[in-house]
C-alpha cells in the first residue's frame, strides 16, 4: 500500500522561518507552528540550510519520509527581478540582491531527498491569501480578496481555482499605495508613506505605520486626553491604541473606526474591480491571541458599514468579509497549496 503523499510550504521572512504541510486532498496537515530563526545575517547558504532544516525537522516530527513529499512551495517577501531572483530588500543585507533563491533551494531540496523535487515560488503575502481563502471559501470555486493590516498593507486576490494574481512583473494586488479616498474620509490631510509617495497611500490610513499621523490628528479634537499631555515616546503612545480601544477609550476607538472605515472603502474599490464573493479581513487586528472578539466584530462592522453603499446592488447580498483564521501559518500552507495546485 503506497504511502499519502504530502506538499510542503517554507515561509521565509527576514527573520522566522515556518514550515508547513498540506495533504494530497488539501487538508491541513498539522496546525502546530514550527519556526526557527532565518538567519540572514549569516549568508545565502545559511538560510537555504535552515529551510532544509525545516522541513526535515517537520518531517521527522510528523512520521514522514521524503518520499511521500511531491512537491514544496516557498513564500518569500519580494521585491524580485524576476521569477525565482530577489531584488534589493531593505531588510535584508545587500547579499542578498540579485539571489537566485529558487535555484540554490532547487537544488539544496534535491541532494536531500535523492531526486529532484518540484519547487515553486511566491511572494508571502499573495501565498497566505491562498491558505486563508480555501479556510474562507472551505474549499468550493469562489474568489477571495485578501487585506491583511499589520505594519503594513499586505493584499492578495484568489481566483475561483485557488491561485493568486502575480501579475506580468510579479507585482500584482499590491493595493497598498493606491491613493485613499480622502475626500470620503472627512477631507483628512494626505500623509506620507514609507514608500516614499505623498499622495496619501491607503496603507498610511489603516496600518500601524500611519497611526502617528491619526493619533497626531486626533488628539486636536480631544485636547484632554492623557495620551496629549503625554511625554512618553509617540511609539509608545501608538502601540498602547490597541489595548486602550479594547478598554473603552473613546479617542482609541476612533482611530480604529477610522482605520476600519478606510479599509471598507478600500475593499469597496477592490470589489468593484475582481468582483469577489469573499474578502478575508487578516492581520494583527483579527488576532485573537491580541484582541478580544468585540473588538474584532466592532472593527469588521466598520469596514462592512463602509463597503456596502458603494458596491452594485448584485454584489452586496453576496459578498463576505470575515476574519483569517490562519494566523501565522498561512503563508506556509498557502505555499504548500500553491504547490499541489501546480503538481495537479
Amino acid at each position: 500500500m503506497s504511502k499519502p503523499g504530502v506538499f510542503i510550504g517554507t515561509d521565509s521572512g527576514a527573520t522566522t522561518s515556518k514550515t508547513g504541510a498540506v495533504w494530497e486532498d488539501g487538508s491541513i496537515l498539522s496546525r502546530k507552528l514550527q519556526q526557527s530563526s532565518t538567519n540572514a545575517q549569516l549568508g545565502t547558504q545559511a538560510v537555504v540550510d535552515g529551510w532544509i532544516r525545516g522541513v526535515m525537522d517537520f518531517l521527522s516530527s510528523q512520521g514522514l519520509g521524503w518520499d511521500q513529499v511531491h512537491g514544496v512551495g516557498l513564500a518569500i517577501p519580494g521585491p524580485y527581478l524576476r521569477y525565482g531572483v530577489l531584488g534589493r530588500a531593505a531588510n535584508l543585507p545587500a547579499i542578498f540582491d540579485g539571489w537566485n533563491f529558487v535555484a540554490d533551494y532547487g537544488a539544496a531540496l534535491a541532494a536531500a531527498a535523492g531526486r529532484p523535487i518540484p519547487l515553486v515560488a511566491g511572494n508571502d503575502g499573495r501565498l497566505g491569501g491562498v491558505a486563508e481563502a480555501r479556510q474562507a471559501t472551505g474549499g468550493r470555486r469562489a474568489s477571495v480578496l485578501m487585506l491583511a493590516p499589520g505594519s503594513g498593507l499586505g493584499s492578495a486576490y484568489v481566483s475561483p481555482d485557488g491561485l493568486p494574481l502575480d501579475g506580468d512583473t510579479l507585482s500584482g494586488t499590491e493595493t497598498a499605495h493606491m491613493p485613499a479616498p480622502l475626500h470620503l474620509l472627512g477631507n483628512v490631510r494626505p500623509y506620507p508613506c514609507g514608500c516614499g509617495r505623498t499622495w496619501g497611500c491607503i496603507e498610511t490610513y489603516t496600518t500601524l505605520s500611519g497611526l502617528p499621523y491619526l493619533l497626531e490628528d486626533m488628539l486636536q479634537k480631544h485636547p484632554g486626553h492623557e495620551l496629549a499631555a503625554s511625554t512618553a515616546p509617540m511609539k509608545e503612545k501608538v502601540l498602547s491604541l490597541r489595548t486602550r480601544a479594547q478598554q473603552g477609550d473613546p479617542l482609541a476607538l476612533e482611530i480604529f473606526d477610522f482605520q476600519a472605515r478606510a479599509l471598507g472603502l478600500h475593499i469597496a474599490n477592490l470589489t468593484l474591480a475582481f468582483d469577489t464573493e469573499y474578502v478575508v479581513v487578516g492581520g494583527g487586528l483579527m488576532d485573537p491571541e491580541a484582541t478580544t472578539s468585540e473588538f474584532r466584530a466592532r472593527y469588521l462592522a466598520r469596514v462592512r458599514e463602509a463597503a456596502l453603499p458603494f458596491l452594485w446592488p448584485v454584489q452586496r447580498p453576496v459578498q463576505k468579509i470575515v476574519a483569517a483564521s490562519l494566523g501565522e501559518l498561512s503563508q506556509a500552507i498557502g505555499a504548500a497549496l500553491v504547490a499541489r495546485a501546480i503538481a495537479r
